[in-house]
């Protein structure tokens, strides 16, 4: 699945036919934070229990939580230093 790198940092991408955005976050505590503010808009599933990401429902989130989530998320992907490209193996 595409993803959203920001300096080769994982982002976003998004799942589940374009409906759900995976996001990065700083924290777990913060994917908790935006679950108890709109539960119907940001959950997980068991595979990304353990990262700090959340997951949205696109056709759940206000329009305004949905850019400043993003933003922030945004900022803080893009004071991470760059990574080095993976070298791919020679055939």
């Amino acid at each position: 699945m595409p993803s959203f790198l920001l300096n080769g940092h994982f982002l976003a991408r998004f799942r589940d036919e374009d409906t759900v955005l995976v996001l990065q976050l700083a924290t777990i505590g913060e994917r908790e934070v935006l679950m108890e503010l709109d539960p119907g808009a940001f959950f997980y599933t068991e595979h990304y229990r353990s990262y700090p990401a959340v997951l949205v429902r696109l056709a759940e989130v206000a329009a305004p939580l949905l850019t400043d989530v993003v933003t922030e998320s945004w900022r803080r992907v893009s004071a991470l230093p760059p990574r080095r490209p993976r070298k791919r193996a020679k055939r």
